[in-house]
């Protein structure tokens, strides 16, 4: 409504409806950022829920322990988000990758002349970039999940003993499959963040960490590694182990998956009261007819005894050049195990026997080093 008199418009009049305007304007203006704000909040609770069934994530810190035969992705918040085994089927014509992980194990006995198994990690080494890289970034899309709202820090395991070549190969495939920042632990470290170990205190530890490929000891104090040594010596040389002994004192032939098998259920690195027995069958060397063969825990360990005397070695050898002070530690602390070759029964025992140091093998000794790899960025931020 607009009202004159003789000298033109009413303006104090119009001045109050200027000013009730601009009250209206300015409450709608702090309605919509309220509507604005409800529709973000509703969002992003949206995209928390469908977090857990594998949809949308936000960014986290990823852990990856890429191992000889198997690797493991940790995510914070999430535990231990994947388990594959650490292979790739290649297509030969199409020059194209097939298969990865769990999918490529299941295939790789049943494959064409055109297809080949490609393991890329060997005994800690990559031996295949190209095809290592593109595992990786499988692994990290897994799990990141279908969308994130930003890139991820990813920290992958290494080798105490990897070169600096291999290291700027790792941090490019894993630049290139999305990571916003990229740690590479060595795996000592990680193995001792994921047992517990307060590794940024000034305190000796010593590990020992006995994958498929590799032994790695290390010495960690105050977040680093004071002296290490690493050995390719780990289980998969446990199974070849048995498959040669059994070969040899049996005329037998075994699969690696049967001498597996055989190293989980009677397998022992130290002498035992009580033996354990176990039926084997496989193929007669000689005959080339099945065959079936008794062994027991001891045979067993007269088998692997030069894979684990390498390996105390390998321990005797890092603690004679442990500083003192760190070596009257480690004697309070003991000596920790982890990996899955520490699972072999009597491992620790025989280390404990032969160093005099008291040893434990921790809980989910296969876990631990993924589970350490992905909180390495959160505890090297506090230091």
């Amino acid at each position: 409504k607009v009202l004159f008199n003789s000298d033109g418009f009413v303006y104090n009049e119009v001045r109050e409806l200027s000013g009730r305007c601009c009250e209206i304007m300015q409450y709608l203006r702090e309605k919509d950022i309220e509507e604005r704000t409800e529709q973000v909040r509703r969002c992003v609770g949206r995209r928390t829920v469908q977090t857990q069934a594998g949809g949308f994530m936000p960014a986290k810190d990823i852990g990856i322990d890429l191992g000889t035969r198997n690797s493991l992705v940790f995510s914070t918040g999430r535990g231990i988000v994947l388990r594959e085994p650490s292979v790739v089927i290649y297509d030969k014509d199409t020059e194209k990758i097939r298969a990865i992980g769990e999918e490529a194990r299941q295939m790789a006995g049943h494959l064409s002349s055109n297809m080949e198994v490609i393991w890329p990690i060997r005994r800690g080494v990559i031996v295949d970039y190209n095809v290592m890289e593109k595992m990786l970034k499988y692994f990290i899309s897994q799990a990141m999940g279908r969308r994130a709202f930003r890139k991820p820090r990813v920290s992958i395991s290494v080798p105490s003993g990897i070169t600096e070549i291999e290291r700027k190969a790792m941090e490019e495939a894993a630049y290139q499959s999305g990571a916003r920042e990229v740690f590479l632990v060595e795996e000592p470290i990680a193995a001792a963040i994921g047992a517990g170990v307060d590794i940024t205190k000034p305190f000796g530890n010593l590990i020992v960490d006995i994958g498929a490929g590799t032994t790695d000891v290390a010495v960690i104090s105050v977040g680093g590694v004071v002296v290490s040594a690493s050995v390719k010596v780990a289980g998969d040389n446990f199974n070849h182990a048995i498959m040669n002994y059994v070969r040899e004192k049996h005329s037998l032939f075994i699969g690696e998956d049967a001498a597996e098998n055989i190293k989980i259920k009677i397998g022992t690195a130290s002498e035992e009261a009580d033996l354990r027995t176990m039926e084997v069958k496989g193929r007669n060397i000689i005959t080339g007819l099945p065959k079936v063969a008794t062994l027991t825990s001891e045979e067993i360990r007269t088998a692997l005894r030069e894979a684990t005397g390498q390996i105390v070695e390998a321990v005797h050898g890092v603690l004679e050049k442990t500083p003192p002070e760190l070596a009257a530690d480690i004697m309070d602390r003991g000596i920790v195990l982890t990996g899955g070759g520490a699972m072999l029964h009597g491992m620790d025992a025989l280390i404990e026997q032969k160093t005099g140091v008291s040893t434990l093998t921790v809980q989910d000794a296969m876990l631990v080093v993924a589970a350490g790899t992905g909180k390495y960025a959160e505890i090297m931020s506090r230091m």
